[in-house]
């Protein structure tokens, strides 16, 4: 049996390894996925590495509280101003979208390689989630943005569809397990999940938030420790309940991080390390659980299939479901290429194989060449299709304040950052003549890569932007202050 020093040293050197790959080819576009995934497998049986591993059990276990503190974190840095006004397309994307991708990608794999339908279609449900991480490291390695609601639309989309994909994946597995199941036992379970995990979600979200601003600790790292006991233990409640546990925990974070609490900045951060730790173990453990001599034996089926979903499933769902809304061909048929599959679907591979699954071993390898497929061939391809459909935008880069500000309990005071527009009226004036609230205060001004500690004498300039310590009640105050002028016209 393996020593724990063995197994420390062994774990730690693949942490280390893929985070100096993945430094070394971030500004390549290189998914970090098959960074990750790649290292697994060099790291495995069939590798240099020579480690044996066939654990699926341990496997799904690693995946799946990884994809909780991955969900959680998406969820802690999801702007609810900037995805509000999508939430109805993202929604049906998640649900509605999954399910018709599930469905058309089933009948093809049914028909096509003369399998029964229910496996067609567990292989369909398994695939049928994206992972937006992918696309997003993407563009950052690039400095390529979005224009419009497309980043909001997708990352709410990704954040939310994983819930859709465990649902149609189990009820496959039941559906073949259990022939005397029927659909209407399905769709009922499916609303069951879907309404549990919403419900839980949402009062969970409510009481991390006041506990966190009511239990003063004496130490500042209790509170992301306390967090993510809670989080855990959201997620283990639900799923007790039969819900779904992925979606509460995903409303728990975006319900947190849209809310003040004590030591906000220093939780964010360490649920952004926790969930790179998170992600860099799952794909390592994932890539060391498959041989890639079986690949080979699929690269046949795994390429009709992933040209399939790629090329025909993926385009039909999305103009489909948004045909109900006002996005133009060009973002439709972005949204329909960013369709990048990740974690989940791997994840997911491991239910067949714990359940005894027929052909089990088949599907796994099956999707794993998939997930491999497409974040080579659509996230290669993803800043130039970006570019060509126009929708492509340079990249505005996060501004890291040397200053923090942590609100004490029934306090109206936030540190707000604020633009000053290139046509703003208060360009070339003086703070002191602005007429800022009396308890407003300008602490910091950002200009040109360098801080500025202003006084009342500092001229703004456009494109400044202002750490404003403001009441809540006056930021409407401040942002007409600094609102636009009409721009002149050209003639």
């Amino acid at each position: 049996m393996i020593s724990i020093e063995s197994l420390l040293l062994i774990g730690s050197a693949l942490i280390l390894v893929s985070i100096g790959i993945a430094k070394l080819f971030d500004n390549l576009g290189v998914p970090t996925l098959i960074i990750f995934i790649g290292i697994g497998m060099l790291a495995g049986s069939e590798g240099p590495g020579g480690i044996y591993f066939d654990d699926p059990v341990l496997s799904q276990a690693i995946g799946i509280i990884a994809l909780i503190f991955i969900l959680f974190s998406g969820g802690l840095e999801t702007k609810w101003s900037s995805v509000k006004k999508i939430v109805a397309p993202a929604a049906w994307l998640a649900t509605v979208g999954v399910f018709l991708t599930a469905i058309t990608l089933g009948f093809y794999i049914s028909y096509v390689f003369d399998l029964s339908l229910l496996i067609g279609l567990l292989i369909a449900s398994i695939i049928s989630s994206t992972d937006a991480a992918a696309v997003f490291s993407i563009l950052r390695s690039k400095n390529i943005s979005l224009k419009g609601d497309i980043q909001p639309l997708l990352e709410l989309e990704s954040g939310s569809n994983d819930p859709m994909a465990v649902f149609l994946t189990i009820g496959m597995i039941q559906l073949i397990l259990n022939p005397e199941k029927n659909i209407p036992d399905i769709v009922l379970l499916f609303f069951l999940q879907m309404g549990i995990g919403a419900v839980v979600g949402f009062f969970s979200g409510k009481l991390i938030v006041y506990f966190l601003n009511k239990l003063k600790f004496s130490y500042e790292g209790i509170y992301p420790v306390f967090m993510l006991a809670f989080i855990v233990m959201t997620f283990s409640i639900t799923a007790y309940l039969n819900g779904s546990g992925f979606l509460a925990v995903y409303i728990v974070g975006i319900m947190t991080g849209n809310s003040l609490f004590v030591q906000k900045r220093g939780a964010i951060r360490f649920f952004d390390g926790l969930a790179w730790l998170s992600q860099i173990a799952m794909f390592v453990a994932l890539g060391l659980l498959v041989f890639p001599n079986e690949l080979m034996t699929v690269i046949g089926p795994g390429l009709l299939i992933a040209a399939f979903l790629i090329f025909i499933a993926r385009p039909l769902s999305v103009f489909a479901v948004l045909a109900f809304f006002k996005f133009k061909w060009r973002e439709k048929a972005f949204i329909s290429w960013v369709g990048l599959r990740g974690a989940v679907p791997i994840v997911l591979a491991t239910f067949p194989l714990i359940a005894g699954i027929p052909q089990a071993d088949m599907i796994f390898n099956i999707v794993f060449f998939i997930v491999l497929t497409s974040a080579v061939l659509q996230g290669w391809l993803l800043p130039p299709i970006a570019k060509l459909l126009k929708l492509n935008a340079p990249i505005i880069k996060k501004i890291s304040y040397p200053i923090e500000f942590n609100p004490v309990d029934n306090t109206d005071t936030e540190l707000v950052d604020f633009i000053v527009p290139y046509y703003s009226k208060a360009v070339g004036r003086n703070l002191g003549e602005l007429g800022f609230p009396d308890d407003s205060r300008v602490v910091l001004i950002w200009r040109n890569e360098k801080s500025i500690v202003p006084s009342g004498g500092t001229s703004l300039e456009a494109g400044d932007a202002l750490l404003i310590l403001v009441n809540k009640n006056n930021i409407n105050k401040i942002k007409e202050i600094l609102s636009e002028n009409q721009p002149p016209i050209n003639g």
